[in-house]
This record gives structure tokens, sequence and C-alpha cells, in this order.
């Protein structure tokens, strides 16, 4: 990252966290949360609540699509993952409470990931940032993410089973498709040296491993095999398990968890809001797979949430980490 880069990333920091006014910090900082309410092996409700962010008193076009403000150069900019995660926490809120507003928002959502997923250089489809973003190296736009993969996934396979819309399935199953492919041919998958399968994501080589992105993509493979009995992606869904039992130790610090194992001398460890986002999925994945792994290290992680020392050692860490590679 240049001087000049830097310098922005700063400010677009600082504006976000210090300045009155939303920005796209206001939505993705919701507290997470287990959502209680599911079912496990069902397209009933998302595995997280996202009332807040189903609630998102920030910027919205004109068909009520919620736009989040970056600053800057950057300015208001849909974001598809953010409009994932307003159309399910709307979704969410439908089941509950059946208030035909809600169905309305999460539909809206639905039908801006149909209209907004499209083929990337290599031909696979995927939904587009129209902004750069710096992540260790610049993503210069348009550019897509297994994150956006997958949320937008996990929302239209409960589209469609809700409302039968065939588009919904259509639209999934074109999705689904970077999940097959890796980062090399415009998909979203890296497979490791050891045989590990991995969804990255930022697509940026060498890959990152972020584990929120990660496991919230494998929760959209688990869903789209709920919905359409796919073998292959019961078998990619195993697979990301398999990953997970045999990387999970590297997340862990020892006082605090990771949140990317991309092999920098110093690690980048997870913020308070990302090691709390880390105990929740682990957490739906105990619940999803039964395996005791997933509620061990939740339980680990909390420990550390709960120690001062453990605190301040983690912010230290961090902020030392920002230093020296942002």
């Amino acid at each position: 990252m240049s001087a000049l880069d830097r310098i922005n990333y700063y400010r677009r920091i600082f504006r976000a966290y210090f300045l009155p006014g939303a920005s796209q910090l206001t939505f993705w900082h919701e507290t997470p949360q287990v959502n209680s309410r599911v079912i496990i092996a069902s397209l009933g409700e998302y595995y997280m609540p996202f009332s807040e962010k189903a609630e998102y008193a920030g910027s919205h076009d004109k068909q009520g699509i919620p736009m989040l403000n970056y600053h800057g150069k950057i300015g208001l900019q849909y974001n598809p993952i953010a409009i994932a995660q307003w159309g399910l926490g709307n979704f969410n809120l439908f089941k509950r409470t059946q208030e035909p507003t809600y169905k309305t928002k999460f539909v809206a959502a639905s039908d801006w990931l149909c209209d907004h997923l499209v083929q990337n250089s290599s031909g696979i489809w995927v939904w587009q940032h129209h902004f750069d973003w710096e992540y260790r190296s610049k993503l210069e736009a348009p550019w897509h993410s297994g994150l956006a993969q997958g949320q937008g996934i996990s929302l239209l396979v409960r589209a469609h089973a809700e409302t039968g819309d065939v588009r919904y399935r259509e639209a999934a199953d074109r999705a689904f498709q970077s999940f097959l492919k890796p980062i090399t041919e415009g998909g979203i998958t890296f497979t490791d040296e050891r045989g590990d399968l991995w969804f990255e994501e930022y697509i940026v080589s060498p890959p990152t491993h972020i584990l929120n992105g990660f496991i919230w993509a494998a929760w959209a493979v688990y869903d789209y095999f709920l919905a359409t009995g796919d073998e292959l992606a019961q078998r990619f869904f195993r697979n990301s398990i398999e990953t997970l039992r045999n990387n999970l130790h590297c997340y862990d610090a020892g006082f605090w968890s990771l949140y990317e194992d991309s092999g920098t001398r110093l690690p980048m460890l997870a913020s308070p809001f990302y090691h709390q986002l880390h105990i929740v999925q682990l957490h739906v994945l105990h619940r999803i797979t039964g395996e005791d792994i997933f509620q061990q290290y939740a339980d680990k992680w909390e420990r550390y949430a709960k120690s001062p020392s453990k605190r301040t050692r983690a912010l230290c860490y961090k902020s030392a980490f920002k230093l020296c590679y942002y």
C-alpha cells in the first residue's frame, strides 16, 4: 500500500468511527448473535438474526435497497454482501411475524441480486463490487468475493423456498458455480498443499483465509445442499468442515482469535467485533454438525474475551499489525 493509500485508509477509519453520521461500519457492526429460532437442516430463518441490519437506517436508493457510505472518493455504494444480509434479516423478521413489509424487503434484495449477477472475465457468475478497496494490495473494481457469493446464495435459496419464484433458484445455481472453480479460473476456491479446500473472501495472492468469510461461505454451501440435494455441494461442505478441523488451531493465538491465516510475520488478530463473530459462528457450526471441536474453540475464545489482560494484549497486537501492514 502506498503512503497516500495508507493516509486515505486511516482517514476513512477515522470518519467511520469518530465523525457523526452513518458510515459503512454502521451497517457491519451489529452485535453478533446466534439465532435461537433456527431449525437445523431446514431453510427457515438464517443462522444469525441480522435484526439491526434489517432495520438499517442509513441511505437507501429509490427502490429501498441499502447503500453504504464509505465517505471520501468512494462515497455511497451498493455492497452485495450488505444487501444480502439486509435481505436475510428481513426474511427472518417475516418468518417470525408474517408482516408483509418484511417480505417486500427480502424480495427486493433477492430481485437486486438476480438483476446484478454478472459474468466476470472468466465467465463465472458473480456479484461485483464497483469501487476500489485496499486489502493488502488494492482490489480494483470490479472485484468479487466468496463472502458475497455465499450470502447471496443463502438469501436466494430461502427466497425461492418461500415464494416459488424460479428466478431465485436459477440465480443461486449460477452463483454456486463460483464455488466449483479455483480463484485462478475466476472462482472463489483455493486448495492448499495439504488438500484443504478454502473459500476466499478476498481474491488476493497469496490467499489469506479470512475465517469469518470462510465460515459464512461454508454455510451457503450447506444451504445450497439443503435446497437442491446436490451431492457435490454436500461433499464441498464436508470438505470445508474438514478444513476447519485441520486448521482451527492456526487461528488461536493463545489469548485471542486471528482474523485471517495468511502467514504474515506478525499475525492479524481479530478485532473485538470479529472475535465475537467467530464465537457465534462456531456455536452455529456445532449445532449444524454436532462436532465437539467447534464448541471447544467457542468456549475457549469466550474465556479469552472475558479476560481483561487478554483483551488488552489483543488490542496492542492489533494496533501493531495495523502500523506494519496497513
